[in-house]
């Protein structure tokens, strides 16, 4: 018996360190970057604040269709990004804006809670973020306001080299498909706010100023935002 004891205790004390040797294998193996040189954008995401399907919520034909249990793929960046947005300095189209309220935009708190969210004033505006230098940028997420299924219009972001959008003026992302905020048309789709955010792959454009425009959504005339972030790196 005692023999028996012993052997089984030698068993565990070889399998304990193989198990954790695996371990941190296969951990190792999740962090490194593909044969390209690329890692997954690492997003922290807030609690869902509701479930199902969205119900009474009117569409068109270029809103993307609403999945509850879809989990958005990850992203493959460049290693090395950080969130830019965060010491970025924050502007608006509403003049009533103060800056204390702007700042919410950056400051991490993407829950969708009433405190965490700003209310910019009818009509299309924008929220502007100067980075203090050029940046080359591969990613934007926004979180207007997800505290209820919602759909936001004409939701464009553009990239430019001056602080009045007139040199070098790139537009990444438009769902703007009439024109109505006079941007241009834009072919990308409307969708539902949710806890994850819209996240809007950039591919390395270059520049110092982003704006992000929106006309109201489907539940409010009024232009709701709760963070921002950016993914990006000094432009070389």
């Amino acid at each position: 018996m005692n023999t028996l004891k012993s052997l089984r205790r030698t068993a565990v004390a070889i399998a304990l360190p193989t198990i954790a040797l695996a371990a941190l294998i296969s951990c190792a193996q999740a962090a490194e970057p593909t044969a390209g040189g690329m890692v997954p954008l690492d997003i922290k995401l807030p609690a869902p604040a509701f479930k199902g399907t969205p119900k009474d919520v009117p569409t068109n034909s270029y809103t993307e269709p609403f999945d509850p249990d879809k989990k958005r793929p990850p992203m493959m960046v460049p290693p090395g990004l950080k969130n830019i947005a965060k010491e970025a300095k924050l502007t608006s189209s509403d003049k009533n804006a103060t800056a204390d309220s702007l700042s919410k935009i950056t400051d991490g708190d993407k829950e969708a809670n009433e405190q965490s969210i700003i209310y910019l004033r009818k009509g299309t505006q924008w929220i502007q973020l100067d980075f203090g230098s050029p940046q080359e940028i591969f990613a934007a997420v926004i979180w207007h306001a997800h505290n209820s299924a919602k759909i936001y219009h004409d939701v464009i972001v553009q990239v430019a080299n001056d602080a009045d959008f007139t040199d070098k003026v790139q537009t990444v992302y438009n769902n703007d498909q009439d024109n109505s905020s006079g941007l241009g048309v834009g072919t990308d789709r409307e969708y539902f706010e949710e806890f994850q955010g819209r996240l809007i792959p950039i591919k390395g454009v270059t520049g110092r100023y982003m704006r992000f425009y929106s006309k109201g959504s489907t539940e409010s005339a009024l232009n709701e935002y709760t963070e921002i972030e950016v993914y990006g790196r000094p432009a070389k």
